[in-house]
Order: C-alpha cells, then sequence, then structure tokens
C-alpha cells in the first residue's frame, strides 16, 4: 500500500481514499490506522476514507474522522454507505434490516457533532451529551455510495456527492447518474456526480488484454467485463473521457490487479492518462 501511494503521488493523481471491510478471513488493513499511516505519504492533496455507518457509532466515526481531517494536509471527504453481507453484520451483532434507519441517523447525528454541537439522541443510538474534538478543521464532504434506487434517493436528498458503484456499464452508469440528477432536482439540491472503476492501464491494448485475461476469466468480483476499464493509456484515457462528457466530475480508480508489478505499472501510466483527459 505504501509503494502504490507513491507511486500514486508521483504520478499526480489527485486524491487518495480507503474502503472499509470487516470480518473477512484474508487480511484487510482498517481504514483510520492504515491511513493515518498513508497521510505521512501523500503531502497537501485531497484524502478521506469509507465508512460503512450501520457497523459503526456515530460518535466513533465522528471523532476519528475529526482526527484524521485535523492531521491531513489537504482537504477530507468521508465516504459513507449502508454496507451489505451477513458475515459483516453478523460480527458485530447489528440486524441487517436496519441498515438504511441506522445510515440516516448516524450521518444526522455525525454531522451535528462535526458542527461542533452537543448531541442527544435516542433512536437506533442512545448517545447522551456527546461531543467531540478535535473537529475538521474544514467542512468535510460526505459522498454517498449507493446503487440501488432508494439508495440513490437518499443520497441525492442527504449528501454532498454521489458515489456510482463500480460494477455499473458505463451504459447503466449514465443511466443511473439522470436518475441520480432527477432526484436531486426534486431535492433542489446539487451534488458531486462520482464512479469508480477497476482498472488496469497496460503498455499497450495487446499486453493490457493479456495481462488482465486470467482475473477477468476467474469473475473478478462478480462484475461484467464490461464495467471494467482495460487497455492502453489512449484506450483508458478515452473511457474517461466518455464519462466525463456524461456528467461525471471524479473518476476513482481501484487496480483490479492484485499482483504488484502489475498494479504499480498501471499506476504510472495513469500520469499519461491524467495528462489526456480534460475534466
Amino acid at each position: 500500500m505504501l509503494e502504490r501511494v507513491r507511486t500514486a503521488r508521483a504520478a499526480d493523481l489527485d486524491s487518495l481514499f480507503v474502503g472499509d471491510h470487516h470480518g473477512v478471513p484474508q487480511p484487510y488493513y482498517q481504514n483510520v490506522p492504515i491511513l493515518g499511516r498513508l497521510l505521512a505519504e501523500w503531502g497537501n492533496r485531497t484524502a478521506g476514507a469509507l465508512f460503512l455507518l450501520p457497523l459503526w457509532h456515530p460518535v466513533l466515526v465522528a471523532e476519528q474522522v475529526g482526527t484524521l481531517a485535523a492531521v491531513a494536509e489537504g482537504r477530507f471527504v468521508l465516504q459513507v454507505g449502508l454496507g451489505d453481507g451477513a458475515r459483516q453484520f453478523g460480527s458485530f451483532g447489528v440486524p441487517i434490516k436496519q441498515r438504511p434507519s441506522r445510515f440516516e441517523e448516524s450521518l444526522s447525528v455525525i454531522r451535528s457533532l462535526f458542527a461542533g454541537e452537543t448531541v442527544d439522541h435516542d433512536g437506533r443510538y442512545r448517545i447522551e451529551g456527546a461531543r467531540v474534538a478535535p473537529i475538521p478543521p474544514e467542512p468535510v464532504e460526505i459522498w454517498i455510495g449507493a446503487s440501488a434506487l432508494p439508495a440513490i434517493d437518499r443520497a441525492a436528498r442527504l449528501g454532498d456527492g454521489w458515489i456510482a458503484s463500480p460494477h455499473l456499464t458505463d451504459e447503466a452508469a449514465i443511466e443511473h447518474l439522470a436518475i441520480y440528477r432527477d432526484h436531486e432536482s426534486a431535492y433542489h439540491r446539487l451534488g458531486k456526480a462520482v464512479i469508480r472503476r477497476d482498472i488496469y492501464v497496460g503498455e499497450s491494448s495487446e499486453e493490457a488484454r493479456a495481462t488482465s485475461i486470467p482475473v477477468v476469466e476467474k469473475g473478478y468480483r462478480g462484475f461484467d467485463p464490461r464495467a471494467l476499464v482495460i487497455g492502453s493509456v489512449e484506450e483508458v484515457a478515452a473511457r474517461f473521457e466518455e464519462l466525463y462528457r456524461a456528467g461525471y466530475q471524479e473518476i476513482l480508480v481501484r487496480s483490479l490487479m492484485s499482483d504488484q508489478k502489475a498494479a504499480v505499472a498501471s499506476l504510472e501510466r495513469l500520469a499519461r492518462v491524467k495528462e489526456m483527459v480534460a475534466p
């Protein structure tokens, strides 16, 4: 992870984010401690972390984010989502059917705590006299990941931005963006449209496909292969250009290659992709 962050910084990429996952058998570096370490390598560019809110107590999230935002040199963005999976929710003893109500309550409490308020709350979470310090030194944008229609509506109603799911094909992503903007309009709000793409940027079109074929053929994360961005610098830039023209304002990338050498090489080539794309 350190090598990839250093490579991303050298490639002049704009932001750094880490995810949130729990109860998994393989090693998974948890978001707060690993981001704290990575910030030392990242400098003054945007950084942030995902929190699956129903699995966290909102006071703890506000405390952790307040500290991370205070030590980060650049802007901090909080990504949030409902989360899924019986294993994750079972690990915490959280009823999975309570995800939407827990999410909305938690987000409301977190925003109040970020504002420096003392919070009392009686709902899914019982909170008495909570206050956190440090609070973020600058306003924290909150981007909500959502793919189901009710979740997209929630993102339009509550978020400063919406993150489209990486499993969407480009065509589906453009359709979902139109739905998001329609819901935003109904709430008289305007947020940032963000999409995540799982990618491999190759030396050439042929090398990119040859390198990624074994990963794709194994059914990478259950994604439709058309949702993956695989190709030469020029091909990846063209895919990103289409998404920007469609109305997406930020593209988050994750390497679909677990092989470190391939992942780092792909990150290095993203510098050229960025030069070619004008969002």
